[in-house]
Order: structure tokens, then C-alpha cells, then sequence
């Protein structure tokens, strides 16, 4: 405190002195100013008016108010234009279209009571009765009853993109009116209950009910008017043809008529139509009863077993089998190729009003487009399809040699790649008309066909030539001493055989197709059968951003089957990793229904790796056949185990064993816990050349890692239980006899 109290008493009077001299200094100025009124600083430092700072200050707010202001005005100015340009544009879109197309829908009074007695919902407050007079053209978007209000958000909003397509209210004014349209983009909204019709004298409005109200769910929407001008009208679907024959039905096209089937979102959406995505929507329903499950393929047939159509269907008496696709199994019993009659599946449009859910099927039907993002699928008509989990099971398409691709269009239409129905019917109806049929390829479906074309060819006097390019049937699986034993038994069902054989060229020739090998030979024939291997259809992949393995090819997964937290992967198409043999992919029957089915369990929430080794069978006819399971790979060294074959040794005893055709339905269900090796003790001679029934294990460092069961059925559930044990063994002859070979 004195500290400050001196400090104050020394700068006082300089503080005073100062304040003097400035007193001084402005009455100076202001007497010259007042002298010389001329005079005008040289140096003014404001760049605005005289006068000081405080009109500075009012200057610039005003300056400000004036920009503000006038930024305010523009804004609003600008908004309230386009305001009315949407206006104007909803207004015109919304007028009818004249097309060469549109037609006058004229019918009796009486067809208006029916109809309105078809629909429970209750139509005086829906729509106006005829006596009252026509609303004024400028009231014609306020005339929404009530019922509008309950409409899906997809409809209750009119955004620029969807302005053409305001809530399903259409009104009927006079001609100059416009009259509101469901264009074809509401195809793919959940289909709409059936259309009151009003016929009044003078225009009246009439009202659709809203998809949540629609007592007929296949029905789709259709407006029906009469006003004295000619107006378009809606399209009504097939399924109208059971109404009253009054009822005008209007076609538009195909493709509308499809869309309206279409559902925009499905909780389980399966994409691929064969036996794993079977598998999985028959899994998920299991786990979860309620499940609303949506299949998309490509085929027009619901989910079928794809081995009839090598196998028994060929051995069947009935000559109309291709029409009928049922055939005979071995044992005898008959069944058809498809898993479930079509009362199994509901209708598209019904699966999203279906209380207790269900599988829909969409046919003819391809995904080019998945959004993984989005969660939503593009078809290949621009229809988007959203969902909460995907399977991707689109299976594989058939190879093809270059050399036949490459020789033209009349050479590939001579040319059948062996996969579907179509493809069992085309080369059914072929077989039966020409003279001479050329499979390429001597694996499991060449071989399999070859056996069953041979079966004919004394009956339709038909030569069936097999070539490939090993030293025998199955050379890539079989050892060489078992290819060539079974090389053999293809040549006693007629089929003539051309191994080691390159195809160098193919050309179309006086009506006949001559095959040009590497090596100088010539073969001609009526019609070829390329059946080189399958190719994992993976087109999704780049759209979709999955990865494909680049050695095995296929959507790489986890061992959940995963490819992404929402996107599972089944069947031939999905490469994964097995613990004991690392990563496979596999293109047989049981891995479809297994994988599909472990998929269908993850999507409900399971969680499960998969731990299962596959198997796969092939019959050459109802007397030889083998299964397999693992790596079978004839490069593999192998030790095999064979003893004479009795009549219980046969494709044909085995399904009368295990009641059904398709053996990997009973032995996937099956395990093994404790195999008990026979009693009998094995043959001390050896049989040269008789490979009756037996035991084929394939080696990889002296661990089993493969093995075929030759003529030995219903004993999967071991040879699974030694490929996953994993263990060497130092004789396997032993091993051999847990699967009682050497019994009678």
C-alpha cells in the first residue's frame, strides 16, 4: 500500500501536466480551424465520412442490415420457386400417359356390386357415394380418405424420384384431369388387395386399399375407370382370371406382370437354387418356425437332387421319364427328383403378409448386383431386393473346351455341357435320333453317362464314344490298376473307348462334327458331351467385394462358412478350410446338404464350424459303385484292400438297405464312435484282376487322408472317424477289416 501511494504522488504531476498541454492543444486547433474553414487536413486516417468513430460504426450496420436483408429475401425467393416448380411437376407427371397401349374399360353396373362384395374392408368410408357431386380440379390431391394414412412409409412420402407414384389413391375427374397412376416401380412393394370400382355418372374418386389391409394377398392392384375419355389402365395379373367374367383383364407385359411378385425385403434371402440352398432354408426353418426365406435361381424349377439326372433316370422303363422326372431307384422304389412337391413352397407375394413365414421361390431370376453395404440385391430386371442375412450357394457352371467354343455357333449348338433338366432332356431327346454321341472326359459324370448312353446304344442303335485324355476311366482319382479294371467294364456296356486322346480341333462337316486330336486321330460324330469339370460361379464376387481363393477357386469363408458377418456360403461354390486336410473346396451332393445345412444354422445364430469330411459316390449302373471320402487323388500313394464280392455287394442292395437313393442322406446322419473289426480273417490267396469289393486308403505322410469304399456301402461313418483321428498306421489290412470286407 505505500508502495503504490508513493508511486502516485511522483506520477500526479506529470499526469496533470499532460492533461493541461491537451486542453491547450484542442482549443489551438479549433480557433485555426475557425479561421480557415477551407482547410482540410492532408491526413485523415477514417476511410469513412467525417464525424468520428461512432458514425463509423452506424455505417457499417446498416451496410450489414442491407446484406443480410437481401440475403434473406434471395433465399426465400429461390425456395419458394422451387416449391412451386415441384408443384408444377408433380402436377403434370401425374396426368394420364395416351399410349397406343391404353384401353377403354367399359362394363355392366352389376360387375361394380360385385366386386365391392369381394372386399371385407368397409367401402362407405372409403370411397364417396355416387350422388355427390365431382370435386373441383384443384381439390383433386386433397381428396385422401382415411384409409390412406395407414399406408407403408414407402408410399406415404412423394420425394422427387417417386413424385410419379403418390399413395394408391386414384381419382376420376373429368378427362382434362389427371388421374394418379401406380407406375411400374411399386412392383416391388408387397402386392395390394383388389380395387373397389365406382362407375358414377360424373367423375368420382376411387380408393385402393393399402397393401396391409388386402384380404386377397396374390391379387395385384388394378384401377379400372370409366370416364368419357380414354384412360389407361393398370395390368391385372393372371390370377384375375378366376374373378367374375366381367372382370376386364389388361395386359401389359411380362416383365410388370413378374415384377409385382417380387417382395422388396426378405429376412432370409438364399441366393441359388440347388441342394444347399435347399438344405439351408430347411435348416433355418427348423431352428427358427417362423422364418419368412426367400430363394432366388436362376433354373424355372424348384430345388431338385442333381444325380438322377446321371444316373437312375436313364435306367428308367417309363418313356415319359423326362416329362414326369421320377424314376426308380436301384432297390425299386420310385420318387421324384425334386425335394418337395410345390405345395411345400408359398407364392413370392405371399411371404410377407405370411403369419407363420415360409419358402418362396423366385424362378428364372439372376442377382447381377450385391450391395453388401446395403444390404440389398439387384436383379437382372433393375428389381432390388433388401435383406437381413444372406447364403450365396450359386453352385458352378459347366466347363467347356476352348477348342469347341472357339468353332463356332454350329458346333456349340451340337454341343450339350451336362449340368440341368434341360440339359437331361436335351441329350435324352438327342440320343434317341442320332447315330453317334461323343462324351470328352473320363471322370465321375462322363463315366456315369457313358455307362448310361452304352445301355442303349443296342436299342437305338446309337455308338457311344468316350475319350479322354488318361490311360483310363477316372484316371485322376482311381489307382492305375482299379482305372483300368473299371476302363473295362464301361467297354461291356457298348461304349467304345479313346484314351489318351487331345483334342486338338473341332469342325462342323457334312452335317457331322469331326474331332481332330493331337496325335492324327479322327473321330466323327453326331453330337458331343463336354463334361471337363465344373467352374465355381463367382460373379458376384466383384460387385460384392468377397474374396476368391485364386488355387481352388470359390468364395473364400471361415470355418462358420462365413464370407462376411451377414453373408454365408454354401456348397460347390464355397472354398474353406478343413482342419485335417486345410483348404478345400468340394463339388459333390453331401457337401451341398451338409454345408448348406450348417450355413442355415449359423444364419440363426448356431455359430458352429464346420467339422464335417463330405463323402461322394458315383455308380457305374446298378451293379458297381463306390463311395468316397477325403482326398482321392490317383498322384497319391495308396494301399488297397479287396475281397470277392457277393450279390449284397451292389448300388442296388445298398438302397434297399438304407431306403432311398441319395446315400448320403442316411450316412451324413450317421457316426462312429467304436468300429469293431471283423472276426473273419482275410483271404490268404491273392485274387488277381478280382477287385469285387474292397478298401482304397490314400496317403499323405503316412497319414490317411483319403479313402474309397469300392462296392462297400453304409460303412462312411468309419472311414470318416480314421481321416479325422489322423493317425498312422503300420498295417493297414488291419485297419481294412473295421469295415468287414471279408464277410459273406
Amino acid at each position: 500500500m505505500l508502495k503504490c501511494r508513493t508511486v502516485w504522488k511522483k506520477l500526479a504531476p506529470l499526469a496533470r501536466a499532460s492533461s493541461t498541454l491537451c486542453r491547450q492543444n484542442v482549443r489551438r486547433t479549433a480557433l485555426n480551424n475557425g479561421r480557415t474553414p477551407a482547410y482540410v487536413p492532408v491526413a485523415h486516417m477514417s476511410s469513412g465520412p467525417a464525424g468520428g468513430g461512432r458514425a463509423n460504426q452506424i455505417y457499417v450496420l446498416l451496410v450489414g442490415a442491407a446484406c443480410v436483408g437481401g440475403g434473406v429475401y434471395t433465399y426465400r425467393t429461390v425456395k419458394g420457386d422451387g416449391q412451386r416448380y415441384q408443384e408444377r411437376i408433380e402436377e403434370i407427371s401425374s396426368r394420364p400417359i395416351k399410349t397406343q397401349d391404353s384401353y377403354i374399360q367399359t362394363e355392366p353396373p352389376a360387375v361394380e356390386a360385385t366386386e365391392t362384395e369381394a372386399v371385407p374392408e368397409p367401402e362407405p368410408e372409403a370411397a364417396p357415394s355416387s350422388e355427390e357431386p365431382s370435386p373441383p380440379a384443384a381439390d383433386v390431391e386433397a381428396v385422401i380418405p382415411p384409409e390412406t394414412s395407414e399406408a407403408p412409409p414407402e408410399t406415404s412420402e412423394a420425394p422427387p424420384e417417386t413424385s410419379e407414384a403418390p399413395p394408391e389413391t386414384s381419382e376420376a375427374p373429368p378427362a382434362e384431369e389427371p388421374v394418379v397412376e401406380a407406375p411400374p416401380e411399386e412392383a416391388t412393394e408387397p402386392p395390394a388387395a383388389p380395387v373397389v370400382e365406382e362407375e358414377p355418372p360424373a367423375a368420382e374418386p376411387v380408393v385402393e386399399a393399402p397393401p396391409e389391409e388386402a384380404a386377397e394377398p396374390p391379387a395385384a392392384p388394378v384401377v379400372e375407370e370409366e370416364p368419357p375419355a380414354a384412360e389407361p389402365v393398370v395390368e391385372a395379373p393372371p390370377e384375375e382370371a378366376a374373378e367374375p367374367p366381367a372382370a376386364p383383364v389388361v395386359e401389359e407385359g411380362d416383365s410388370v406382370a413378374a415384377s409385382l411378385k417380387v417382395p422388396s425385403h426378405a429376412p432370409y434371402l438364399l441366393i441359388g437354387g440347388g441342394t444347399a440352398s435347399f438344405a439351408a432354408a430347411r435348416s433355418i426353418r427348423a431352428r427358427d418356425p417362423g422364418a419368412k426365406v426367400l430363394i432366388v435361381t436362376e433354373e424355372p424349377d424348384a430345388p431338385y437332387m442333381r444325380p438322377p439326372l446321371s444316373k437312375e433316370l436313364w435306367f428308367s422303363d417309363d418313356p415319359s421319364v423326362t416329362e414326369t422326372l421320377r424314376f426308380k431307384q436301384w432297390n425299386g422304389k420310385e420318387r421324384s427328383i425334386f425335394f418337395q412337391p410345390p405345395s411345400f413352397y408359398i407364392t413370392a407375394e405371399e411371404l410377407s403378409s405370411a403369419e407363420n413365414g415360409g419358402v418362396a421361390i423366385l424362378t428364372n431370376r439372376k442377382v447381377v448386383h450385391m450391395d453388401v453395404r446395403g444390404n440389398k440385391i439387384k436383379l437382372d430386371d433393375d428389381t432390388e431386393i433388401s435383406y437381413d442375412k444372406c447364403l450365396i450357394a450359386t453352385g458352378g457352371v459347366p466347363r467347356n473346351l476352348q477348342v469347341i467354343e472357339r468353332a463356332g455357333e454350329e458346333v456349340m449348338q451340337k454341343t450339350t455341357l451336362f449340368r440341368k433338366i434341360e440339359d437331361f432332356k436335351e441329350l435324352d431327346k438327342v440320343s434317341r435320333n442320332v447315330k453317334s454321341i461323343t462324351i470328352i472326359g473320363g471322370g465321375f459324370l462322363g463315366s456315369e453317362l457313358a455307362c448310361a448312353l452304352g445301355r442303349r446304344s443296342s436299342e437305338f442303335d446309337l455308338e457311344v464314344i468316350q475319350m479322354y485324355p488318361e490311360k483310363g476311366n477316372m484316371g485322376k482319382v482311381l489307382p492305375e490298376y482299379l482305372s483300368n479294371w473299371t476302363t473295362e467294364k464301361v467297354k461291356s456296356e457298348g461304349v467304345k473307348i479313346i484314351s489318351e486322346a487331345l483334342v486338338k480341333s473341332v469342325v462342323s462337316k457334312d452335317d457331322k462334327l469331326e474331332i481332330q486330336l493331337k496325335d492324327g486321330r479322327l473321330v466323327k460324330t453326331d453330337h458331343i458331351v463336354a463334361a471337363v469339370g465344373l467352374e465355381p460361379n463367382v460373379d458376384l464376387a466383384k460387385s460384392a467385394g468377397l474374396e476368391v481363393d485364386s488355387d481352388f477357386g470359390g468364395f473364400r469363408v471361415n470355418a462358420e462358412l462365413q464370407a462376411r458377418s451377414n453373408i454365408w456360403v454354401a456348397g460347390d461354390a464355397a472354398c474353406f478350410y478343413d482342419i485335417r486336410l486345410g483348404r478345400r473346396r468340394v463339388e459333390h451332393h453331401d457337401h451341398a446338404v451338409v454345408s448348406g445345412r450348417l450355413a442355415g444354422e449359423n444364419m440363426t445364430g448356431a455359430n458352429k464350424p464346420y467339422w464335417h469330411q463330405s463323402m461322394f459316390w458315383s455308380d457305374l449302373g446298378p451293379d458297381v459303385g463306390y463311395e468316397a471320402i477325403g482326398i482321392v487323388d490317383s498322384s497319391l500313394p495308396t494301399v488297397g484292400v479287396f475281397a470277392k464280392a457277393t450279390a449284397k455287394d451292389t448300388p442296388r442292395a445298398a438302397t434297399e438297405l438304407s431306403g432311398t437313393g441319395i446315400r448320403s442322406e442316411s450316412e451324413t446322419e450317421d457316426t462312429a464312435t467304436s468300429p469293431v473289426a471283423s472276426s473273419t480273417p482275410a483271404p490268404s490267396g491273392s485274387h488277381k484282376d478280382e477287385y469285387g469289393k474292397g478298401v482304397i486308403f490314400y496317403l499323405r505322410d503316412k497319414v490317411v487322408v483319403g479313402i474309397i469304399l469300392w462296392n462297400v456301402f453304409n460303412r462312411m461313418p468309419i472311414a470318416r472317424k480314421i481321416i479325422k483321428d489322423g493317425e498312422e498306421h503300420s498295417d493297414l489290412n488291419e485297419v481294412a477289416k473295421l469295415f468287414n470286407i471279408h464277410d459273406d
